[in-house]
């Protein structure tokens, strides 16, 4: 038994360690899991018109592990930190939001990885894909102007 079928799945927020199981493997487990909460999605949204278009309330719940996952099925990287915490590599990094329920995703890497100068298409291409999900996203720039997005269930939820 795998590590994570003994303790479930979780998608990458940035903040944890490189992966350790192969590429195809993660993937796998990845789409799986999407596929999962397209599922919640269809099953708790019948009666809109797009269920798969707006959040669940498995989702609101749970927002930063909702949206690392949109991110990660996205086929965007994050980044990783190693047992000391030390960052290892550039990517996304998702945490709680200023506000109750928002989230906040920043791209960034180890010093001199160049994360700053990517960020701005990183940071669009992550946007587009919570959009695509029915997430509202806005775009800061916070100290030494660094970008990030903080991302919230649609009004109306």
């Amino acid at each position: 038994m795998g590590a994570e079928e003994s303790t479930g799945f979780e998608p990458a927020t940035g903040d944890g360690p490189p992966a350790a199981e192969p590429a195809a493997a993660r993937a796998a487990s990845v789409r799986t899991a999407f596929e999962g909460l397209l599922q919640i999605r269809r099953l708790t949204g019948a009666g809109r018109p797009a269920p798969e278009a707006v959040p669940a309330l498995w989702e609101l719940n749970r927002p930063v592990r909702a949206v690392a996952l949109a991110l990660e099925s996205s086929g965007s990287t994050p980044s990783a930190v190693d047992p000391s915490g030390r960052r290892v590599s550039a990517g996304y990094r998702v945490s709680d939001g200023e506000s109750a329920g928002s989230v906040r995703v920043e791209w960034i890497g180890p010093p001199g990885s160049g994360a700053a100068h990517g960020e701005e298409q990183a940071l669009a291409d992550c946007a587009s894909a919570l959009r695509d999900l029915g997430w509202t996203v806005l775009l800061y720039r916070g100290p030494r102007r660094r970008r990030y997005l903080e991302v919230e269930p649609p009004s109306g939820l």
